[in-house]
């Protein structure tokens, strides 16, 4: 039977996409297995590929403050990333890197069932296969999705590196995550 940790030791060695070649860890994802949440973010930064752990650069760190205010518990939910290596210079993963990390993604969404995933950005929404032209098409909705054989209920936010940088879109986010919480106590 598959287990988050199998899984985690496949994406460690794995060799599938060109990002492998320079990473320094893969970052599988962390948190329970028994969740109701599961939080997917673009791709691993500088820290996160140093760490092995998604989201504890600066914008892990201005997610987890907005979690908190939201009355979100971060260690609650499964936290993971829409491919597991460091894509070179920051840039959003292609579509090559997503299809070749959506397996793992496909396979840590079955084991867990979460009742919500919370998708932040472009880049989780497109591992996703969630169809929009842009993404305030999408943002702050919920909808029901088939993703590899399982049915998952996603809520699309920004990712936090948005409102992190720009003032404006910064209550819109704390919004959307007060919205998840509401979902996942509902």
């Amino acid at each position: 039977m598959e287990t988050l940790e199998n899984i985690a030791s496949k994406v460690v060695v794995c060799p599938l996409c060109d990002l492998s070649l320079k990473r320094r860890n893969a970052v599988p994802g962390v948190g329970p297995a028994s969740t109701n949440l599961v939080i997917i973010g673009e791709a691993p930064g500088r820290f996160e590929d140093a760490q092995g752990k998604p989201f504890v650069g600066l914008s892990g760190k201005f997610l987890n403050k907005y979690l908190e205010t939201a009355g979100i518990k971060r260690e609650d939910a499964f936290v993971t990333n829409a491919v597991k290596c460091r894509p070179p210079n920051n840039r959003k993963p292609n579509d090559a890197e997503l299809n070749a990390c959506r397996p793992y993604l496909v396979g840590q969404l079955s084991i867990i069932k979460p009742k919500l995933v919370l998708a932040l950005g472009t880049s989780a929404c497109n591992a996703l296969g969630i169809k929009y032209k842009h993404l305030s098409d999408v943002r702050g909705k919920t909808m029901e999705i088939d993703f590899g054989g399982l049915k998952v209920k996603v809520f699309v936010t920004f990712h936090p590196s948005f409102p992190m940088r720009f003032t404006k879109p910064r209550q819109t986010f704390l919004e959307d995550l007060k919205n998840v919480n509401s979902l996942l106590s509902g």
